[in-house]
């Protein structure tokens, strides 16, 4: 049960926000084989003022077309399997107009007992969802 952040540049139309949000979640379902429904995205347009994000040293430009993707999940996947998410997410989102260097992902892992899907009860400790993986 990914929940996904989707920062970027105010500006796009919103068919091409849900594009660039069906994409990632696209990506996440193939590679990830999360449920189709399992799907929790926050999209938020920021001015180009309010988003710093350099190339860390690696000697490619940024453009206003850039796209950072946060990608919380309950951890146990392995290197190579964040790898292929990574390359999935960049692939779908090339033919939508956001080019490599333009797509910063990052993913934050947590447990079972880090999530509450309402009423303030943690239904994978509690029985109510299947932990995923397990």
């Amino acid at each position: 049960m990914p929940f996904v952040r989707i920062d970027l540049i105010r500006g796009r139309r919103p068919e091409e926000l849900r594009a660039i949000a069906d994409a990632t979640h696209r990506a996440l379902v193939d590679v990830l084989a999360i449920p189709e429904r399992d799907r929790f995205q926050v999209i938020t347009e920021h001015d180009a003022d309010h988003v710093i994000a350099l190339d860390a040293g690696l000697g490619f430009e940024r453009s206003d077309r850039l796209v950072m993707i946060q990608i919380f999940t309950q951890s146990g996947r392995t290197t190579e399997v964040k790898q292929r998410l990574f390359q999935a997410v960049a692939e779908r989102l090339e033919p939508l107009g956001v080019s490599g260097e333009d797509v910063f992902i990052g993913i934050v892992e947590n447990g079972p007992q880090d999530w509450s899907f309402g009423f303030g009860r943690a239904q994978y400790t509690e029985g109510d969802l299947a932990v995923p993986g397990r």
